[in-house]
């Protein structure tokens, strides 16, 4: 069977014709891409036009059509994998009321503080709340960036609005709306909420009660392999695709690109490097780290849930820098590599820290941002530009360091995402952590992989996520070099520092919009 799975980023747009053979392989036959624009607001906002999102979608799934010649009626199913935690606002017809708020939206900031920061706390966490948290969804709502504050914000800040609500969904339900009329909530798009019942599987209302959202605002809820609902005519007429053809579930990025990396056994990593970052950890139980801010979270697969540590920029620091610091304008990500293949280990003493947009983990500091360290006289472009490469790879160290303080973890890690196509920036992540590192067919389409395989679970050609594993095929292996590890693990401590050291400067100069 033939189906079509999105990957809506970001910033942009992957839409993949896959085949799929029962029980054998899930094999990518063409792909297309799109862009869509992100604005960033002086208040911290961080917002998208959910329409464009829906024309892009469109446009890429008619441009396949074209350049493979496929016919619609082959087509068996399309599915979503999506960006995470983004809050998308829509009246009863299914129109947006509002620009959607991203995962990096940071302006709700008053309304988490008002909500969990008072009080007797623990780790500066209201700590009745925190338990109900805990009790209740297995996780807990430590940043002013998570959905139920952007939530709080509109319905503060922008009444009028507020008072049209008819749901409350992520970004991949807009567009399975979009799509079919019918709109229902995957369980791991549910649980970012952290609204979510985890051991009933419904939405809380105590938890909606504790922090004044209206359970009425939000969406029925599947699992990512059923079928939401068929193709509505006017959207099979937009997508160039026939009336009727199933939409399924789908899944968030987080998880599916961990099933589509083949990280689904209980231990396996992924390192993931795209706009922003993560080191995802296959795990068999529930568990919150407070301290390091990484959690628990459920996923596609019924069977795990994904221990999930995040980076807000990671692929987005090495964007940034080759727009910026060349010493010639950059064109291609492969000049930028041959540009820095002379610079040691440890970039001649330069240390970069990424916190471009904020951090998540293992601290939530909406303030922090990129430094520079121990820049002098002699210090060269390249040097910087490695630099920023080495500063994304250790904070995965960190990330990674902080997880297997709770649950352990195979000695073998797989990195995916686009970076991961570097032969460069696989070395150096091989390296910075000092393990043996793979990586896989099509690195950069494991979101898209995930949503077909839980479409192969949804038409029945497979029997379980799982199986995903064995059609996996790994193409690299990175040994780390020893003196280079070396190197990082005296710059490691100092790295770290950096945020522990700055932590005051950074708020004092950001959260007064210097």
């Amino acid at each position: 069977m033939k189906v079509i799975a999105y990957d809506v980023g970001t910033t942009g747009l992957k839409t993949c014709l896959f085949e799929i053979i029962a029980g054998e392989n899930i094999r990518l036959l063409a792909g297309e891409v799109g862009e869509y624009s992100l604005t960033i607001l002086e208040n911290g906002g961080a917002e998208q036009d959910p329409g464009e999102w829906w024309d892009v979608v469109c446009q890429s799934t008619q441009n396949l059509i074209a350049h493979t010649g496929i016919d619609p009626e082959e087509i068996k199913g399309i599915a979503f994998c999506s960006q995470m935690q983004t809050v998308v606002l829509v009246d009863e017809e299914g129109k947006h009321l509002r620009p959607s708020m991203s995962c990096m939206d940071t302006r709700a900031q008053k309304q988490f503080e008002e909500n969990m920061c008072t009080g007797v706390k623990v780790e500066g966490l209201n700590i009745a709340k925190v338990l109900r948290y805990l009790r209740i969804t297995g996780a807990l709502s430590a940043s002013a960036k998570d959905p139920a504050w952007k939530y709080l914000w509109v319905k503060e800040n922008e009444p009028e609005i507020y008072s049209k609500v008819y749901k409350w969904i992520d970004a991949k339900e807009y567009l399975t709306f979009r799509a079919t009329g019918n709109l229902k909530a995957t369980k791991d798009d549910a649980n970012l909420t952290f609204l979510y019942d985890v051991k009933k599987s419904q939405w809380s209302k105590n938890l909606c009660k504790m922090i004044g959202v209206n359970p009425d605002h939000l969406p029925d809820l599947c699992d990512a392999t059923d079928i939401v609902g068929g193709l509505k005519a006017d959207s099979a007429c937009e997508l160039g695709l026939l009336e009727g053809t199933p939409v399924f579930g789908g899944g968030g990025d987080v998880s599916l690109c961990q099933i589509g990396s083949g990280c689904v056994d209980v231990g396996d990593v992924n390192f993931y490097s795209g706009t922003s970052g993560w080191v995802c950890t296959t795990v068999d139980k529930m568990h919150l780290d407070l301290k390091n801010l990484i959690a628990g979270i459920v996923g596609a697969d019924p069977d795990t849930y994904n221990y999930i540590a995040e980076l807000e920029t990671a692929g987005k620091c090495i964007e940034w820098v080759k727009e910026r610091l060349s010493h010639t304008p950059i064109e291609e990500y492969d000049e930028l590599f041959d540009y820095i293949r002379d610079t040691p280990a440890g970039s001649n003493g330069v240390v970069f820290s990424p916190w471009m947009h904020g951090n998540r983990c293992p601290f939530e500091d909406s303030y922090a941002r990129g430094v520079f360290f121990n820049v002098d006289v002699d210090s060269r472009g390249s040097d910087l530009i490695k630099a920023v490469i080495e500063g994304v790879c250790l904070h995965m160290r960190w990330m990674l360091e902080a997880t297997e303080e709770t649950f352990a973890t195979a000695p073998v890690v797989r990195f995916t995402g686009g970076s991961s196509i570097s032969t460069s920036v696989c070395q150096i992540l091989a390296d910075v952590l000092g393990r043996e590192l793979e990586t896989i067919e099509n690195p950069r389409y494991v979101g898209v992989m995930g949503a077909a395989a839980v479409m192969a679970v949804g038409l029945g050609l497979s029997h379980d996520i799982k199986e995903i594993k064995k059609i996996i095929r790994v193409t690299e292996k990175y040994t780390p070099n020893p003196e280079n590890t070396a190197v990082y693990n005296k710059i490691y401590p100092v790295f770290k520092n950096l945020y522990h050291d700055n932590k005051k400067s950074f708020s004092e100069l950001n959260s007064r919009g210097c």
